[in-house]
């Protein structure tokens, strides 16, 4: 790939996953709709699936098919950064108060496994030389910790969570009155055959990207890579705030940081040479102690609930959330 073949591939990829990510999150919805799953636990993790598709086949393509660790673990933790960047632009668009004032305080238990999750990941990142001989044939000893990790998290949220999913489910029981079920399987199936193959020619791109702009594959994957598969949460998240859900809008991003913590272990699964996160590069670390930090943030805000907005539009947590994704950046490019 050469001059500007790449980019019109990369703004290719943005407009299939774009688009059918937008119809996958509506036909998994009717979906749980019409089977009456919408509330449940198992319509959490059809939702969950539904955002999370692109960075789970990207992640998986990168280590197959095109051997890109750096992409790979660059893509799940930088669309964590992405996805709570996009909490700021909540806290922008919703006029009334800060987002952090009137949400649930019942979010801070995503975000306090998600700390969890990401310092265990941060743990293997910068361990990987050390702890390369802790692997079950070749598979890491982190990969089953967030294996577990994450179901006790989804279980707990679940739980939790519960009455706030029903509440939303049962606002538009009627959502969908014109598509039968089996349309709203066929036109899920194809528009998640759209994402998966978008989503695994996106490591191919994001290397002719590194390669023509003398970028390194971290940069690339924790920013470029990262911002097409986090596409769908946003979405998504847009969408619930124009209902007024905001519980729903914050849910989903943290959420989507759950699983896609859990990625880094299905990633590491299909990394047949060895580690995932051995073979990645150390500059990622920078990026999961900056999730760490704005989840920290996050948490804090929740807790606070603060009243002050400056001009009137954006709340100091937001900013602060801003700060750290912009510095994040900046360091993982000086670092390649």
């Amino acid at each position: 790939m050469s001059g500007w073949t790449v980019w019109v591939q990369f703004a290719a990829c943005i407009a299939l996953i774009g688009v059918a990510g937008v119809q996958l999150t509506r036909y998994g919805d009717a979906i749980a709709d019409k089977t009456g799953i919408g509330g449940s636990w198992i319509g959490l993790v059809l939702i969950a699936t539904v955002t999370s598709l692109p960075e789970l086949a990207s992640g998986i393509s990168a280590v197959t098919l095109a051997d890109l660790p750096d992409i790979a673990v660059g893509n799940v933790l930088g669309a964590c950064v992405l996805n709570l960047s996009i909490l700021a632009l909540l806290d922008l668009l919703h006029r009334r108060e800060s987002i952090y004032r009137g949400a649930s305080r019942s979010h801070i238990l995503a975000a306090g496994f998600g700390v969890v999750l990401l310092a265990l990941s941060g743990f293997g990142l910068l361990t990987g030389d050390v702890a390369s001989g802790w692997v079950l044939g070749h598979i890491a000893f982190y990969s089953p910790l967030l294996l577990l990790g994450y179901a006790v998290a989804i279980r707990a949220v679940y739980r939790y969570e519960a009455t706030h999913v029903e509440e939303f489910t049962e606002a538009e029981p009627d959502q969908y009155p014109g598509i039968t079920l089996r349309a709203a399987l066929l036109r899920y199936f194809v528009a998640a055959m759209i994402v998966v193959g978008a989503a695994l020619w996106l490591p191919f791109v994001g290397e002719g990207i590194a390669r023509q702009m003398g970028w390194s594959q971290s940069f690339v994957g924790t920013l470029f890579i990262a911002f097409v598969t986090t596409v769908p949460e946003l979405v998504v998240t847009l969408s619930a705030l124009r209902i007024g859900a905001v519980d729903m809008a914050i849910g989903n991003l943290l959420g989507s940081n759950l699983f896609n913590l859990l990625v880094l272990a299905i990633d590491d699964v299909f990394y047949l040479p060895g580690s995932l996160l051995a073979a990645a590069s150390p500059a990622h670390a920078v990026t999961a102690f900056a999730v760490l930090m704005m989840t920290g943030m996050v948490i804090a805000a929740l807790f606070y609930r603060p009243r002050t907005r400056l001009f009137r539009t954006i709340g100091w947590p937001s900013i602060v959330l801003l700060g750290v994704a912009g510095l994040n950046g900046y360091i993982v490019f000086l670092h390649g």
